[in-house]
């Protein structure tokens, strides 16, 4: 009986300290969502995005284009209301079993919200920050107006922070004119533009616009004879 109580004890200490700690780092990143507001208002950031000579709405990106983008980067896009319980749960999961912090499960919405305010540091209280402007944003913008503000402020590589640019400089061409086969490439850039830069790496944005065109089979935008006639 002295051990279950000893069991007991020791289990209660530890979910009172990680409520005590949760509610300090909700706290901080509250604080720090404050801040942000306070020093540029979202519609103010938003129309910053907007008025870029190079600014690039959605009726003027290929339909194709903006699937192979949700589905790569996160396909509950349209269900969710700025976070995604589901793709979180799963990056803390990997998170826990790698020991370490390198999987986000940020959506469209966090990564827009991130891109507005806050730098790329991965710390608790960013996240919650992050959160808490991505419901804003869900709350003041169609996911329309959300997905063509994040693709105009994205890096993409080669020093392009927008699909225009990104578009103009890997392909010579306007975001509308992309192909298919474009389209899925630049889709994949942006988890890793380093890494995916198709001037730096052409066989490695090979490979992860591979991954893209299995995702959207996989969430149901292609078929496989379709995918296969996109390297063909």
């Amino acid at each position: 009986m002295k051990i279950l109580r000893w069991v007991r004890n020791i289990f209660l200490t530890v979910f009172l300290v990680g409520i005590c700690l949760g509610g300090v780092v909700f706290f901080q990143g509250y604080q720090l969502y404050r801040e942000a507001l306070s020093q540029a208002p979202l519609e103010e950031r938003v129309e910053q995005i907007r008025a870029q000579g190079d600014f690039t709405p959605a009726d003027q990106m290929p339909q194709f284009y903006l699937d192979a983008v949700v589905a790569v980067e996160d396909h509950r896009f349209f269900q969710h209301g700025g976070f995604d319980i589901l793709a979180t749960g799963r990056a803390l999961w990997n998170d826990l079993k790698s020991l370490s912090f390198e999987e986000g499960g940020s959506t469209i919405t966090q990564q827009l919200a991130k891109n507005l305010y806050f730098t790329q540091e991965k710390k608790l209280t960013r996240k919650v920050a992050e959160v808490l402007v991505a419901f804003d944003l869900e709350k003041n913008y169609s996911k329309k107006e959300i997905l063509e503000l994040y693709l105009n402020s994205i890096y993409f590589g080669n020093g392009c922070y927008t699909v225009a640019s990104a578009s103009h400089s890997y392909f010579g061409k306007e975001p509308a004119e992309m192909t298919e086969y474009e389209s899925t490439l630049l889709a994949g850039i942006p988890n890793a533009p380093s890494v995916y830069d198709l001037t730096e790496n052409p066989d490695l944005a090979n490979q992860r616009q591979k991954q893209v065109v299995a995702m959207m089979v996989k969430h149901h935008y292609l078929d496989q004879a379709r995918a296969k006639a996109i390297f063909s």
